[in-house]
């Protein structure tokens, strides 16, 4: 099983940043992708940013060159540098760990941009 636990949440200023951060414990393998997620209030989950342990990123095109994704594989940690923040970035951000077809999902970290 995996746990993941996030942090880093917050209310912020259009164009402020913030720093997501997602630590996983339990058993976390090496083809393991991890990333994040958001949903915004009556919208669908979507995808903002995985990272592979070899470090390929993958970015939704919405977020790219603002959102920089990272991992620490040493501290089964994910981080999420968000810059440029709009308010249309308003939302609940999860961090995700995949393997093979398996989700596991954190309990999500409220971000909130105002204008």
């Amino acid at each position: 099983q995996v746990q993941l636990v996030e942090s880093g949440g917050g209310l912020v200023q259009s164009g402020g940043s913030l720093r997501l951060s997602c630590v996983a414990s339990g058993s976390i393998f090496r083809i393991d992708v991890m990333g994040w997620y958001r949903q915004a209030p009556g919208k669908q989950r979507e995808l903002v940013a995985t990272i592979t342990i070899g470090g390929s990123t993958n970015y939704a095109d919405s977020v790219k060159g603002r959102f920089t994704i990272s991992r620490d594989n040493a501290k089964n940690m994910v981080s999420l540098q968000m810059n440029s923040l709009k308010p249309e970035d308003t939302a609940v951000y999860y961090c995700n760990l995949k393997r093979i077809g398996n989700y596991w999902w954190g309990q999500g970290t409220q971000v909130t941009v105002s204008s």
